[in-house]
């Protein structure tokens, strides 16, 4: 039964840290492309360097999200219970072959 809760809990955590991840970035991306929206209705002829930049900063903001996602995933598809401790098992085989 605990290591179920265990296994369960790892899996809520993972879910939640990818959820907040997400949310994060996609706050980041709208915020960024506000602004550059914003910027070029101010200044038009700069709207080239706007787009340019803007797109840069997405793409990394995107990627630092996807990288965050992946390592929420990992910690979902690597999750297992407490280790058992087989420090007991070594010893035995080791007095086994004195």
């Amino acid at each position: 039964m605990n290591d179920m809760l265990y296994l369960g809990m790892g899996y809520l955590g993972a879910g939640i840290g990818a959820g907040i991840v997400l949310l994060g970035a996609s706050l980041g991306i709208g915020k960024l492309a506000a602004s550059a929206m914003e910027g070029t209705a101010r200044q038009p002829e700069a709207g080239g360097a706007i787009r340019t930049s803007m797109i840069i900063a997405a793409a990394l903001i995107e990627g630092l999200g996807f990288f965050a996602l992946v390592i929420c995933l990992l910690v979902a598809m690597n999750f297992s219970g407490p280790k058992q401790s087989s420090a007991g098992h070594d010893a035995a085989r080791v007095q086994a072959h004195k």
